[in-house]
């Protein structure tokens, strides 16, 4: 059962992408698992290679609405402070689009290994997303426990920007992320 479960998952993952726009409509508000997938100049610009066809950079899970987690978070400017995904980009795109990092609270900044982006960062970053991401869903069956089957999927996709729950140490992704964060962590206001 489970495998059979895994399997669905996989091949919804690997099957229809949507852009941001089009995913804003057809985006299911159910929980389910969510792929982002990279064109060939995204993988390129971000230093990675794909290990087989069509491997997604970064899955996740929605626990509760695919539409409120991928659609709004992930694609949603000024959400970069809410979104793994988001902070895993910035901080590979920092110098290729000029990004800088803020506390995620700039009115009581804070020692978080998590940081947001200025709003002219935010806004280039969600511009780079909208034209070089592309993302797949798969919405779960009823009695399905999500976190197994999140799990099972990474485990066999390794998408190269998650962190959690791969086999892989992401050492130039955490250098990378840690830059951001301790530039946030040194932000001062009129800065």
């Amino acid at each position: 059962m489970v495998d059979d479960v895994v399997a669905d998952a996989l091949a919804s993952l690997a099957g229809v992408r949507r852009s941001r726009e089009s995913a804003v409509e057809l985006v299911p508000r159910a929980p389910g698992l969510y792929a982002f997938h990279g064109d060939e100049e995204a993988w390129s610009i971000l230093d990675l290679r794909p290990v087989f066809d069509g491997q997604p950079l970064y899955v996740g899970k929605a626990e509760r609405s695919l539409q409120s987690r991928d659609v709004m978070t992930h694609f949603g400017t000024g959400r970069t402070g809410s979104s793994t995904l988001r902070r895993s980009l910035a901080a590979l795109l920092e110098t290729p689009l000029q990004l800088a990092a803020v506390p995620r609270n700039l009115s009581s900044p804070d020692r978080s290994a998590n940081f947001a982006l200025d709003k002219g960062s935010d806004e280039r970053l969600s511009a780079w997303m909208d034209q070089r991401l592309s993302l797949s869903t798969w919405t779960k069956p009823e009695g399905v426990v999500l976190d197994h089957i999140e799990t099972q999927v990474l485990g066999r996709l390794r998408p190269p920007l998650n962190l959690g729950k791969v086999k892989e140490s992401r050492t130039r992704l955490r250098a990378a992320r840690r830059r951001m964060a301790d530039a946030a962590r040194s932000w001062r206001a009129g800065d």
